[in-house]
């Protein structure tokens, strides 16, 4: 039985003269291959032999073809038996058989392979040899393990894992991410990032073109983002954030890395896309942010507190106490007398920022002069109560902003109110206002607490104040 150099083959399962173009395609197709690849006929004589088997075990086609079974030169004498057994019942075994053997390569060291082989039939139907395929059992482990993680990824990982392709739409979700994103898993493949996000998604959509152009970063990367309302998925972007979380908006932060994916089989790499695996730290971000806000504000008061004690007049360390709590913490800053409780009538003492740029409207100040307060102002409402009080101009609906502020004598900017009344020794005497604009959140009932931790400090150098004006009575 003779072998073709060009082709490693021979001819015992084709016709005796194949056509030469045959023989060429099909000596391309062979040597082709990714995997190693041998071929039996019904005696177990070698037929076809490929450049990946040659690579793997040594042996060139002129060397393998013709030769029967493995005996004497690609196995041990001890093995081959079992080795041509178990190769050649394929022929008698419908589908695709999986046998690992140890075969030897032409300088005699043992090689762990795994074969796939299956029966061929001749034209009559009747079995007229075996074609194997093999490759060494550590490449197909190692392929094995990358199926075997390709599918864990994204069936059950801890992490929200997402495979963008080029054009940086999603292709592929585990099930992780599509619960963060809102949206079942094939809602979210093939659509654009930003009917998903409506915050966020330039910076995200910033860091895949970097990573299909230059590579992943080196370390996580923290990006807040907006998830959009289920009714809002398919309006377009939006910057609005007071409507989004009115609407159900969910503002959240994910850890993110990105792995840029290339195809294997191409001489130069070819970019397939991004894989995203990102976890949601929103809770741990938002205790970080806390704590940091924590510390900052008890550092404020800590440092009021001791300009306060500096202050000759009780009405400076009101100022000042005022001046600190500020910061970080609210845009505008007002301090109004109580004149009588019923009715209800307050005299502005003091604000700040102090000047035209975003001022209150001018009132006159000194406490003595009754502010023209609307009926159902906070500030009332917070004398009626003895408590805080916050108010928002989203939350009235058909009313803009900046008439919503004109309407309760406060700076045309404001969006956000705190009012928070003044108690000392059983009394009220008078109540402080916070104001914020609209690059700010609105006040949360957490933040009502420092405010009331600022009001006892202001209220307490009030009173010493009023003592101090109080006429002594002779004795």
């Amino acid at each position: 039985m003779s072998a073709s150099r060009s082709t490693g083959t021979a001819d015992a399962l084709g016709p005796q003269e194949p056509d030469r173009e045959d023989s060429d395609l099909l000596a391309a197709l062979l040597d082709g291959m990714d995997a190693a690849l041998c071929a039996f006929d019904a005696d177990g004589v070698v037929t076809h032999w490929n450049r990946e088997a040659e690579r793997i075990l040594g042996w060139t086609a002129e060397e393998a073809v013709g030769r029967r079974g493995f005996a004497g030169w690609a196995a041990r004498a001890a093995d081959a038996d079992e080795v041509e057994t178990r190769l050649l019942s394929a022929m008698d075994t419908p589908g695709r058989q999986v046998h690992d053997f140890a075969l030897l390569t032409k300088d005699g060291r043992r090689v762990l392979v795994r074969t796939q082989s299956a029966g061929v039939r001749a034209a009559d139907g009747r079995p007229a040899g075996v074609y194997c395929a093999f490759s060494e059992v550590h490449t197909q482990i190692d392929l094995e393990r990358s199926i075997a993680l390709s599918e864990a990824l994204f069936d059950d990982a801890s992490w929200g894992v997402v495979l963008v392709d080029a054009d940086l739409r999603p292709a592929v979700v585990n099930a992780r991410a599509a619960r963060a994103l809102g949206v079942r898993r094939t809602e979210v493949l093939g659509r654009p990032l930003g009917e998903l996000l409506s915050q966020g998604v330039e910076e995200l959509e910033a860091a895949l073109q970097h990573v299909l152009g230059e590579g992943p970063p080196p370390e996580p990367v923290e990006l807040w983002v907006t998830l959009r309302a289920a009714g809002e998925r398919t309006a377009g972007r939006t910057g609005d954030r007071t409507r989004e979380r009115r609407e159900g908006g969910q503002r959240r932060c994910w850890r993110s890395g990105f792995l840029r994916l290339g195809s294997p089989l191409a001489e130069e790499p070819v970019p397939l896309g991004v894989g995203w695996l990102f976890q949601d730290i929103t809770e741990a971000k938002q205790a970080e942010q806390e704590a940091a806000r924590l510390r900052f504000r008890s550092g404020q008061l800590h440092r009021a507190d001791r300009v306060a004690a500096e202050c000759e007049e009780p009405m400076e360390a009101v100022t000042s106490y005022m001046d600190f709590a500020l910061a970080g913490f609210a845009d505008h800053a007002l301090f109004d007398l109580v004149v009588s409780l019923d009715p209800p009538r307050l005299a502005r003492a003091s604000a700040t920022p102090s000047g035209p740029a975003g001022a209150p409207a001018p009132l006159a100040q000194g406490g003595v002069i009754p502010v023209p307060y609307p009926d159902g102002h906070p500030a009332f409402q917070a004398l009626q109560r003895v408590a805080s009080v916050r108010a928002s101009a989203g939350a009235e609906p058909g009313t803009g902003a900046p008439q919503w502020a004109r309407d309760r004598l406060w700076p045309e900017d404001t969006v956000h109110a705190l009012c928070t009344v003044l108690r000392s020794r059983a009394r009220t005497l008078g109540v402080m206002t916070f104001l914020r604009g609209p690059s700010r959140e609105a006040f949360e009932r957490a933040e009502a607490v420092y405010a009331e931790s600022v009001a006892a400090r202001v209220a307490t150098a009030l009173d010493a104040a009023q003592l101090l004006r109080a006429p002594t009575r002779d004795p």
